[in-house]
């Protein structure tokens, strides 16, 4: 059958979903991954999987020991034990360590034997290069967005000596967290830079930080600046956050002409002896979003939130601005009852016009399960439509199909950019 013909047989309607979903090429638009040549900012094999921030505070539902001791063990020894509690103790259920299985059968690991050392020295006989090749390959992904942050003492250099952009399946983010939410400390970070800031919100304060930006979109070729924001986030306010995004970052971003991405809901370290696995989410306001959608109707906005109850009312609010792109379940989202879930009810609200999925990897083999699992859910979801359809009249012929399957997994996310 041509792609051009329509489809007749539900069967094969399903099927022809089933093998695009989970065949067509994916743009990953917001990871924390890295290309090799970052070096050991590049997370990869199995004691990083294993000592992957869900995987920590999960396990610590097993155990009544102290924080303390658990940090300080060496990696390999937090993986081991982090094995024993949720894989060993108990049957590996959750999404996070359900996904760790996943990988280890994708890489072609015998599951059965349960023998981490033994895919310790298969990894372990793999380079960096051929680790991200074969990943990619796997998951289907060909272009990564990673998160870049010139505050970086570790990332820093690599820019500074024009490196940063070899590989050309990995692009640049630029991220402002620190510019937005700890400004005492960005305000040093410039200093060293050579950037003449200070504390008060000075014009040449103003300038410079506006500089600052544009200097580092430029040398990174970042596609958007990326923010991560507390739930009490409001806009406007008579606050920094307001001023900065007000008199730095739209202006930047406007001369620049790239989106300014807000992920929004995440409150920090609720329990501090976790460390990074201690965060949690948190209820936002989305009339924040929408005040900066009409503020600025000619600026662009990718915008994730984290706390479920706010995720129809963004989807009904991205139905109102066109300069509005939702995109990914993020974090605490990402579980596979949640994307099931706001998939139908994006798709539902606003037909194929969003991004479904990012994965928000920090271990490059975590691109396999997320993209795995979102994969299949996502078609799923497209087939029980497109089903609906058919038995309305309604034909699709499998070029129909696999358009609106590359606007969600790729042309969308171009296309808001202004790049496909």
């Amino acid at each position: 059958m041509s792609q051009q013909q329509k489809i007749e047989d539900l069967a094969l309607l399903r099927s022809t979903v089933e093998r695009l979903a989970s065949s067509l090429p994916v743009t990953d638009m917001h990871t924390h991954l890295y290309a090799p040549e970052f070096g050991e900012l590049l997370l990869w094999g199995i004691d990083e999987l294993l000592t992957y921030h869900y995987l920590i505070s999960e396990s610590f539902r097993w155990s009544e020991e102290d924080y303390s001791h658990f940090w300080s063990m060496s990696k390999r020894e937090q993986a081991d034990w982090i094995w024993k509690k949720l894989f060993i103790d108990h049957s590996p259920v959750s999404e996070a360590a359900t996904g760790f299985i996943t990988i280890l059968q994708s890489l072609g690991l015998d599951v059965t034997s349960r023998n981490l050392d033994d895919y310790r020295r298969e990894l372990e006989k793999r380079t960096a290069n051929e680790q991200v090749d074969d990943v990619m390959k796997l998951a289907g992904v060909d272009k990564i967005v990673m998160t870049n942050d010139p505050f970086d003492p570790i990332e820093r250099p690599v820019w500074l000596s024009g490196g940063g952009k070899t590989d050309p399946r990995f692009y640049a983010a630029l991220r402002v967290d620190a510019l937005l939410n700890d400004w005492p400390n960005a305000v040093k970070e410039l200093q060293n830079l050579g950037y003449e800031v200070q504390a008060e919100w000075t014009e040449r304060t103003k300038a410079e930080t506006r500089r600052f930006l544009s200097e580092w979109i430029v040398r990174m070729d970042a596609l958007y600046l990326a923010v991560s924001m507390p739930g009490d986030f409001r806009y406007p306010a008579e606050d920094h956050r307001s001023k900065m995004i007000d008199e730095v970052m739209v202006p930047v971003c406007q001369e620049r002409n790239i989106p300014f991405a807000l992920m929004i809901g995440v409150r920090r370290r609720v329990n501090p002896s976790l460390k990074l696995a201690g965060d949690m989410s948190m209820l936002s306001d989305v009339s924040a979003v929408e005040a900066l959608c009409r503020r600025y109707p000619d600026q662009k906005f990718l915008i994730t939130m984290l706390a479920r109850e706010n995720q129809h009312e963004l989807t009904v609010l991205a139905r109102k601005f066109r300069n509005l792109m939702i995109f990914g379940c993020w974090w605490f989202l990402h579980i596979e009852s949640m994307v099931e879930e706001m998939t139908k009810f994006r798709v539902e609200l606003l037909g194929t016009s969003m991004i479904p999925q990012h994965s928000d990897c920090r271990v490059f083999e975590q691109l396999i399960y997320k993209w795995g699992h979102s994969r299949r859910i996502i078609g799923n979801v497209l087939a029980d439509k497109y089903e609906k359809l058919h038995l309305s009249g309604w034909r699709l012929t499998e070029e129909e199909i696999k358009r609106d399957i590359d606007d969600l997994f790729n042309r969308n996310f171009w296309r808001f950019l202004g790049k496909a």
